[in-house]
């Protein structure tokens, strides 16, 4: 059965992946660990003979033991997907809980009772964190594309975006609403430029025409009439 977890097997693959996570897991933590003891402990001179032979003794005793919690961990989860036909962090809660519970069982029903609270504690805190830290994660991501998918104002066709108050249309300066005069893009115009300020001075207030583009001359007729 898949899970909406991407970074996990399906249920019956579960088991064993999580059983070879949890022994190098814990071989390798238990390594450095011991190592470290043993050459603290160690007479000076054979320190790191020591510390290898405390790796050597004890670090796969540490992996077999994670694995083992970690396989027992996924059997029960497996169990509880397929009994209660979905998942949710209850799931990894219970399992934990009967984790604990289960390997503590030969010690009697007292402190089998406190493992199993143990476990479904530390589940609980776990899969708890892992909830929130998906949330702060998720919301982080959403705000940058809320605001890519948000519409600007003033663009037609489209709703303003929500919260958004629309305020009255841009007006355009007095001295840009006048109507001005259009010069040309060429030289010609700096050099016809007096001329044309003269002509309209001189026109008794008569409208002048400013030519924009010079028209080539008609070619001239040589016909006798």
């Amino acid at each position: 059965m898949g899970t909406p977890e991407t970074s996990r097997e399906p249920c019956p693959d579960r088991i064993l992946d999580d059983v070879g996570g949890a022994f190098g897991m814990g071989a390798v933590g238990g390594a450095a660990f011991h190592f470290l003891k043993g050459t603290y402990n160690s007479p000076s001179g054979t320190r790191l003979a020591g510390g290898t032979q405390a790796v050597r003794m004890n670090a796969p005793r540490v992996g077999g033991s994670f694995a083992v919690w970690g396989g027992l961990f996924s059997a029960f989860d497996c169990t509880m997907v397929y009994l209660r036909q979905k998942e949710d962090p209850w799931n990894s809660i219970i399992a934990g809980a009967a984790t604990g519970g289960f390997l503590s069982m030969r010690q009697g029903p007292g402190p089998a009772a406190r493992s199993a609270a143990f476990g479904g504690i530390l589940l609980g805190l776990i899969e708890g964190a892992g909830i929130m830290l998906n949330k702060v994660l998720s919301a982080q991501q959403n705000i940058p594309m809320e605001e890519a998918m948000g519409n600007p104002a003033g663009l037609p066709g489209l709703p303003p975006p929500m919260g958004h108050v629309q305020g009255p249309p841009p007006v355009a300066p007095e001295s840009l609403r006048q109507d001005q005069p259009s010069s040309s893009s060429s030289w010609f115009g700096g050099l016809f430029n007096g001329k044309e300020k003269k002509s309209e001075n001189t026109s008794g207030g008569s409208k002048t025409e400013v030519l924009e583009s010079f028209d080539a001359p008609p070619v001239p007729s040589f016909e006798y009439k």
